[in-house]
């Protein structure tokens, strides 16, 4: 079976020049303060993330979960959204049990271990 190859010097400087734009892109968000401090705290049964968003509503954030992260954004009226952060966690999460509330400009967010995940105890036979 042939592979076609594409040799274009061209290509591959747009593809290197877009990564790049939207690496600078993403740090210039940062610098000007448009990604939201989170802090996250972790016990033995969850993941617990407080999102610092004052001035905003809870219509006005997007929070999404896969299997292994969270995705929070902001959700404005029109265009595209200004910020997004991706959280990636260190287990499986219960989506079924994954909660959020937000109160005073604080968005916390528990989110459960999956079962699978939870630690279990194993009993020593003689």
């Amino acid at each position: 079976m042939n592979t076609l190859i594409n040799m274009n010097p061209w290509s591959f400087l747009e593809d290197v020049l877009n990564a790049n734009s939207r690496a600078f892109k993403s740090i210039r968000a940062r610098a000007a303060g448009r990604f939201p401090p989170v802090n996250v705290m972790m016990d033995d049964n969850a993941i617990f993330v407080d999102v610092e968003l004052p001035g905003k509503s809870a219509s006005e954030i997007e929070l999404s979960l896969e299997p292994q992260s969270v995705t929070i954004a902001d959700k404005p009226a029109e265009g595209e959204c200004t910020w997004r952060r991706r959280l990636e966690l260190p287990f499986r999460v219960n989506a079924d049990k994954a909660s959020a509330k937000f109160t005073n400009g604080i968005l916390r967010i528990e989110l459960p271990k999956a079962d699978e995940a939870a630690r279990h105890r194993i009993a020593i036979s003689d």
